[in-house]
């Protein structure tokens, strides 16, 4: 006589907040245990950011010491009939604002890899900056670019 499906399930858990498919636990990272997590375009992003920040902060310590970097996803007023912006300077703040949808979505990359998109938020910090300090990009890390 086969059983009812009603009478294999287990009791319900006392705790309700956590997610139980079906008796099952809790799922596990895609990555599984041994591998490192995977990474996210939004982590990339941040992560881009944060030490290209803290390279030109050390380059340039007394000018950028009180800059501060926010990361928004998008402005508030995107278009602007030619272009849309990708940071905000704000000079009497210290403070760049960037942008992280039109920066990803809106680049015309050559070849759409980690190290393109790597490069291309590298290149819009670094002029971020250099609009903030009233310099040249290519002034602001001129050792970085001689290779021979």
């Amino acid at each position: 006589m086969p059983r009812s499906r009603r009478a294999l399930a287990p009791a319900p858990s006392a705790r309700r907040g956590i997610r139980d498919r079906h008796g099952r636990g809790l799922r596990s990272s895609v990555a599984g245990p041994y591998l490192p997590m995977l990474r996210g375009r939004i982590e990339l992003f941040d992560t881009t950011i944060a030490s290209t920040a803290e390279y030109l902060r050390g380059l340039w310590p007394g000018e950028l010491s009180a800059m501060t970097i926010e990361i928004a996803s998008a402005p508030h007023d995107a278009l602007h009939g030619d272009h849309v912006d990708r940071w905000t300077v704000r000079p009497h703040d210290n403070r760049i604002v960037f942008y992280r949808v039109p920066i990803q979505r809106l680049s015309k990359l050559h070849r759409n890899d980690e190290v393109h998109q790597r490069l291309m938020v590298e290149s819009c910090v670094f002029r971020a900056v250099a609009e903030l300090l009233g310099k040249d990009p290519w002034d602001l890390a001129p050792e970085r670019f001689r290779h021979f």
